[in-house]
């Protein structure tokens, strides 16, 4: 078995619209499956799907946790990723809004006496 060294996030179109976020370590195989109906059990009732964005990860564990933030990114954001927008500025964006949801959220409990 051929050991790929490689490792690339990918998004595809789906039929209806939506995107799935994937990792792999061959993209035309792996699109190939998506068509098939084989890949995943989301895009399996959507097909076909369609490539629109990837970009290619410094190794599995990497294509790993950054393809769970993207899965966590709002429908405009990966539009902004798809559209050319740099991945480590939507991502940066996003922790920003986390970071002021938390403050917001620790300042309204100081402000009642949530302290344990």
């Amino acid at each position: 078995m051929k050991k790929h060294s490689k490792f690339y996030l990918y998004m595809v179109e789906c039929s209806d619209g939506t995107y799935y976020t994937g990792y792999t370590n061959d993209i035309g195989k792996r699109l190939e499956r998506h068509n098939r109906g084989l890949a995943s059990r989301y895009t399996r009732s959507r097909l076909p799907v369609k490539l629109v964005w990837k970009k290619q990860a410094e190794n599995k564990s990497y294509a790993m946790k950054i393809e769970r933030k993207i899965k966590n990114l709002k429908r405009k954001d990966k539009i902004k990723l798809i559209s050319g927008s740099r991945l480590d500025n939507i991502l940066g964006d996003m922790r920003c809004k986390i970071e002021k949801k938390k403050a917001r959220h620790m300042s309204h409990v100081r402000s009642a006496g949530g302290h344990r």
